[in-house]
């Protein structure tokens, strides 16, 4: 058993990522990848798989590694044989986990991501239930060509929009990338839209959604076009998911809605993959590969010479550094935004004349809790926790520390009477309820979100604003907006804006967005006056580069061995920055899109021999 080539049978670009009709059975020297996602084992072994297995590409089997019986995915036939070939021993299933053009995919993620491959291949299917196996999933295959039940066309959003008959002829029948910036108003309509004229076409959808509770109103809309024709691949059991995924494989589905995982689903003739609310952070996956929905559905419409549809009232900056075909509306939709200086705790005249006149509002306001605790009154000294030296907060009337959850003792005398400096989500719903001529609620951190009553002031933080669709609020509150530029991480700024883009665009277009800010000549602030995400980029790109973290760049965190930074300074893609715990050394290193796979290649070479240990792409910085 030893490393193999590269498998004999990998295959070109195909327009479906589904499996075949009829698998290919393989026979002879294949190589495998074994189920052991470790970076140090990151290549394919040679085993000989029996005819009779009726095993190949995508395969689940069963072979001897290192004394031990393990599981491992079939790659191909190989012409990488040594003198000696152990063999392979049973088929764990008869299902096809990939077929050739996605195990092109899955290779990619590999690459792009520097992950094991067994990693990514186990991310890109449910994990398996042997008892749904032997019930038929291929039932009811969908017909391409039956798209009757879609019902008569109706009057064109996209035909409107700049570059949008351009977007609907790639639908039809070509390919490419486009970012797609709706109106407010707009956002669920083109997004089924899109989806209807690639159907119509003859060519299968996925829309990819950050999040399912709520359910978004893209995801509804889209279902409700399709009807029966296609699923919501999230949430449920584990068997629910594999009987989906495996009803999706079989044909059942022409459109699939779904969150991460749902960028791997295995439907035949997939033509369109819409990424809707692209900028939101939940489409980055948190555990290994770490991969990006965004990237892989440009590479995986990019193999399939489909269409690629980054949608988002705020795209994100490494959307808008691509080569795609910008789709907006052809005037200006976007709700009158006024920047008004904070009063006391906030309170800026006209916010609170606005307020006062509003039948339905929403106060965005990203500080949880009534205020932080400043100084001890017992001793005097500055307010930090005891256990941790954080900062303490007030909420829900208990004073914690907003590090480590204890509740609030002085880090001098243990005393616990602070001096509250009043601020937050719950000080705003007290002081609106005095304002306000209609009911004031406050969405509470972990509480179930929701749009605004009929008549009702809502208050909350992030964890308020989803995807509810159009709300023709009287009035949208961005409160301290400054703390943008205050909160740590590269990316903080562009986040908070994406926030509030998607919590303006709940306003009617003529009602009112009021910003409070000490500086409304703030790159950011002034994106979201002008509706222009444009504005923001110009200012941010060189930000970042400056910082040697230049937007379209790989960010890799490298966990290993003290001579870790020396060795990856031999690479010539020096670390970035470098870092000791203990025995341990952390690097971060930022590579160019035609760096990725020399770099990666040489990092596996490092795990083998001990000095990496782990790898994170795109880390949290």
């Amino acid at each position: 058993m030893r490393s193999a080539a590269r498998s004999s049978s990998r295959v070109g670009p195909a327009p479906s990522s589904g499996r075949v009709a009829a698998p290919e059975v393989l026979s002879g020297p294949v190589a495998v990848c074994v189920d052991r996602p470790i970076l140090s084992l990151d290549r394919p072994f040679t085993y000989d798989l029996p005819l009779e297995m009726g095993a190949g590409v995508g395969s689940l089997v069963q072979a001897p590694f290192h004394g031990k019986l393990v599981r491992g995915w079939v790659l191909g036939s190989t012409d990488d044989v040594p003198a000696r070939v152990l063999r392979v021993k049973k088929l764990v299933s008869q299902e096809r986990f990939f077929d050739p053009p996605m195990l092109e995919l899955l290779r990619w993620v590999s690459d792009r991501y520097v992950a094991p491959l067994a990693a990514v291949i186990a991310r890109s299917h449910p994990p398996r239930v042997a008892s749904e196996e032997a019930v038929d999933a291929a039932g009811g295959v969908v017909d391409p060509a039956a798209t009757g039940y879609l019902g008569p066309l109706g009057e064109s959003v996209l035909a409107g929009y700049r570059n949008g008959s351009r977007l609907l002829d790639a639908l039809r029948s070509g390919g490419g990338s486009f970012v797609l910036r709706p109106a407010p108003e707009d956002e669920a309509a083109v997004a089924a839209e899109c989806v209807a004229s690639a159907v119509r076409a003859g060519r299968t959808a996925i829309v990819l959604v950050p999040e399912v509770d709520p359910l978004p109103a893209t995801a509804r809309a889209v279902l409700d076009a399709v009807a029966d024709r296609g699923v919501l691949f999230a949430g449920g059991d584990r068997r629910e998911r594999y009987r989906s995924w495996r009803r999706i494989a079989a044909g059942g589905y022409q459109v699939v809605v779904g969150t991460r995982p749902a960028v791997f689903a295995p439907i035949p003739q997939l033509g369109l993959v819409v990424v809707s609310r692209e900028a939101h952070a939940l489409h980055r996956e948190e555990r290994a590969p770490y991969y990006h929905v965004r990237d892989v559905a440009l590479e995986r419409m990019r193999l399939a010479e489909g269409v690629c549809v980054m949608s988002a009232l705020f795209p994100s900056l490494e959307a808008a550094v691509g080569e795609h075909v910008e789709v907006e509306p052809a005037r200006r939709r976007w709700p009158p935004v006024e920047v008004v200086r904070p009063g006391p705790e906030g309170r800026a005249p006209r916010l609170v004349a606005a307020l006062r006149q509003a039948r339905r509002a929403f106060l965005y306001s990203p500080l949880p809790g009534y205020g932080v605790a400043r100084v001890c009154r017992s001793c005097g000294e500055p307010a930090a926790c005891r256990a941790c030296g954080g900062t303490l907060r007030m909420q829900e009337g208990d004073v914690r520390c907003a590090v480590c959850g204890t509740l609030g003792r002085c880090a001098s005398c243990g005393g616990e009477d602070f001096g509250i400096a009043r601020g937050g989500a719950e000080r705003v719903e007290e002081w609106a309820r005095g304002v306000a001529s209609v009911p004031v609620s406050r969405i509470e951190p972990g509480g179930f979100p929701r749009a605004p009553g009929e008549a009702e002031v809502l208050v909350g933080g992030v964890e308020a604003v989803k995807e509810f669709g159009p709300q023709g609020l009287d009035l949208v509150g961005i409160l301290d907006a400054d703390l943008a530029a205050r909160r740590p991480g590269l990316s903080a700024r562009e986040r908070a804006l994406a926030t509030w883009f998607e919590a303006a665009g709940w306003a009617d277009p003529d009602g009112r967005v009021v910003v409070q800010t000490e500086h409304p000549n703030d790159p950011a602030v002034q994106a979201l006056v002008s509706g222009r995400p444009d504005r923001f980029a110009r200012a941010e790109l060189p930000r970042r580069a400056e910082a040697g973290f230049p937007v379209g760049s790989l960010v890799l965190r490298i966990v290993g061995a003290p001579e870790l930074a020396s060795e990856l300074a031999a690479l010539r893609h020096g670390p970035l920055l470098s870092s000791s715990v203990g025995d341990q050394t952390i690097c971060l290193v930022a590579l160019g899109r035609g760096e990725i796979t020399a770099f990666g290649r040489a990092v596996r070479g490092l795990a083998e021999q001990g000095v990496v240990t782990r790898v994170e792409a795109e880390p949290h910085l």
